[in-house]
């Protein structure tokens, strides 16, 4: 099995809102053809030749028949998608941790600007001096308020060594401030970390890309290195996406024995129902190298806290869960995003391709992360008097046509009217300076700190959950 897993090639799990993909490249014409339902077909040829008669325009045979496809693989599920030259592109760079761009992680603010949630260190945004709470209000002198984060992050994205002026406003600063960048690749770091305290470390995964299992392996012998005798680690999933499925099993075995199954799969086909375990075949991209081999022993044994939240998704929720199936790990936060579905990416063209749903995800002990995620062994919320804009993310179970949990019944929503809520949340975070996870300010990394000493932890109130509504993030 885990020689198909790394022929098959990459499986991914989710850019932003938690996409799982798993990039095999077979060819469609070796599959047995289903009867296609020859009615239908007779309608759908109709409708084009209306379309191509009676509209009002003349309308591009290649781009109607695109929608069409588009728009028939969109109504399956809030994953599955047809992708463009484009999109294609954009995805495979999003694995391989690189792309081209300005450097910058970004939301969507409340009041329709772009949001600077931190710069990529080293970054052209990062040199010229972008920092965490900007707003960006134009670029190249286009307004970008009321634009969507898609539109936005392909106006940012371009060409190596092509130019960009933002204009951006400051907190404190009475005037907007202009930056020119010059667009070039990006290399983004998937793990940091540092000793928080004197004998505990915190271990960053942004995302989960090809470099991640090496990445991780190099910080924690560089932790241990500097403190030999750690008493505890914090694994920090927040707002981590997803990413590459190797990725995620292999974080996972850098903390479990050797051998275990770290998660399963089913779906329709046979390749579809499958066990991953903790062993190099399964998380190594490169067959000469295990990259866990050389870790310290004692980090099968340290205690270690994993930080949550909504916005953990795909491969986030597999280490979570399997971290938790195994009582090796206590998971502290809120409730994951709930992505658990796979998506197989089948290549069309040279340049596209179909990234369609084919199985869902399983913790090692059979529950579905699907439509409901992971739920914290200790709720806590991102500050001491709530969970900030984390409890207006949107979940997966709020969207529209998501694939259902096939173990579980899917809780109610909360029905109670949350625009007060939303208001009264969006009003205290406009006083906050923005959060950087991993510094003394770092409320929710406190209390991961006092539960590996053994110290009271503060946990959210029962009631203090509201309805989601989504805010995601993107890099640019």
């Amino acid at each position: 099995m885990g020689k198909k897993l790394k022929n098959s090639g990459l499986v991914a799990l989710g850019v932003v809102a938690g996409v799982a993909v798993s990039l095999q490249f077979s060819a469609l014409a070796q599959r047995a053809e289903p009867a296609l339902p020859l009615e239908e077909l007779r309608q759908l040829a109709d409708v084009y030749g209306l379309i191509k008669s009676d509209y009002v325009e003349q309308v591009d045979d290649k781009k109607l028949l695109t929608e069409a496809i588009s728009g028939m693989v969109a109504s399956l599920d809030p994953h599955s998608a047809y992708l463009d030259k484009k999109a294609y592109a954009e995805l495979r760079e999003g694995s391989q941790g690189k792309f081209v761009g300005l450097g910058i992680e970004i939301a969507q603010s409340d009041d329709g600007y772009i949001k600077i949630v931190s710069p990529i260190e080293d970054s052209p945004a990062y040199r010229a001096g972008i920092k965490a709470g900007d707003l960006i209000t134009r670029l190249d002198q286009i307004p970008l308020k009321g634009l969507s984060l898609d539109e936005s992050v392909k106006r940012m994205r371009g060409e190596p060594h092509s130019k960009v002026t933002l204009t951006v406003l400051r907190k404190d600063e009475p005037q907007p401030l202009t930056f020119n960048l010059v667009r070039e690749e990006i290399h983004q770091k998937s793990v940091k970390g540092r000793i928080v305290e004197p004998g505990y470390g915190w271990l960053r995964v942004a995302q989960f890309q090809e470099p991640t299992v090496d990445d991780l392996a190099a910080k924690i012998t560089e932790l241990y290195r500097q403190d030999p005798h750690l008493k505890g680690l914090v694994l920090d999933l927040r707002n981590d996406p997803g990413g590459v499925l190797q990725g995620a099993i292999g974080v996972a075995a850098a903390f479990l024995p050797k051998d275990t199954p770290v998660v399963s799969t089913n779906g329709q086909l046979p390749d579809m129902k499958e066990i991953y375990y903790a062993r190099p075949e399964y998380y190594s991209l490169r067959s000469d190298t295990d990259a866990l081999a050389r870790l310290p022993e004692a980090v099968k044994r340290v205690p270690l806290a994993v930080l949550v939240n909504t916005g953990s998704a795909s491969a986030s929720e597999i280490v979570a869960g399997a971290l938790q199936d195994y009582k090796r790990a206590t998971i502290i936060g809120s409730q994951t995003f709930g992505k658990g579905s796979v998506q197989t990416i089948r290549q069309l063209t040279a340049d596209t391709a179909l990234k369609l749903t084919t199985a869902r995800y399983y913790t090692p002990h059979g529950r579905s992360i699907q439509a409901k995620g992971i739920v914290p062994d200790l709720n806590v919320n991102e500050y001491p008097d709530g969970d900030g804009l984390n409890a207006l993310r949107m979940r997966e179970a709020d969207l529209e046509k998501h694939l259902s949990n096939d173990r579980e019944a899917e809780a109610a929503r909360d029905k109670r009217d949350e625009l007060e809520e939303q208001m009264r949340i969006l009003a205290l975070e406009k006083k906050r300076k923005p959060l950087e996870y991993g510094t003394p300010d770092d409320f929710q990394l406190r209390q991961a700190l006092n539960h590996l000493k053994g110290l009271p932890v503060q946990l959210a109130k029962p009631d203090s959950q509201i309805v989601q509504a989504g805010v995601p993030v993107k890099h640019k």
